[in-house]
C-alpha cells in the first residue's frame, strides 16, 4: 500500500484529499504545516507528498527543500492557490513532480497521484 503525506493548513482540504485517497487504496498521514511535514518525514517513509505552499511555521517551498535534503527522490505534488507562472517554475526548480492550483478536482488529483506513483 502506498503511503501519502498530505500537508495543508486547511483541515477541510486535508480531509477531502484523505477521504478520496483512502477510498483509492492509499494510506494517508496529515500535517498542518511544513515544519510538521519535515518532522514526519524524518520518522516515516512516504511514497508521495502533497504540499500546500502558504502555511504557518514553514512554507511549502521551504519544506520541500528540507525534505529533499534527506529524500532527494521524493515525489511531490504542490497544491496551492498560488497559480502564477513564477510560483510553478519555482516549484519545478525545487524538484516537484506536479503543480495543482486550488480550487481543484479531487478526481483529477487522484489520477495525478496514480500517474506519479506508477513512474516511481
Amino acid at each position: 500500500m502506498y503511503k501519502i503525506l498530505v500537508v495543508d493548513d486547511e483541515p477541510k482540504i486535508r480531509e477531502v484529499i484523505k477521504e478520496y485517497a483512502e477510498f483509492s487504496g492509499y494510506e494517508v498521514t496529515e500535517a498542518a504545516d511544513g515544519m510538521s511535514a519535515v518532522g514526519l518525514c524524518k520518522l516515516n517513509d512516504y511514497d508521495l507528498i502533497i504540499m500546500d505552499i502558504m502555511m504557518p511555521e514553514l512554507d511549502g517551498f521551504s519544506a520541500v527543500k528540507e525534505i529533499k535534503k534527506t529524500c532527494p527522490d521524493m515525489p511531490f505534488i504542490m497544491l496551492s492557490a498560488l497559480g502564477e507562472e513564477y510560483d510553478k517554475i519555482h516549484g519545478f526548480d525545487l524538484g516537484i513532480d506536479d503543480y495543482v492550483v486550488k480550487p481543484f478536482s479531487t478526481k483529477e488529483l487522484m489520477m495525478r497521484i496514480q500517474a506519479i506513483l506508477k513512474r516511481t
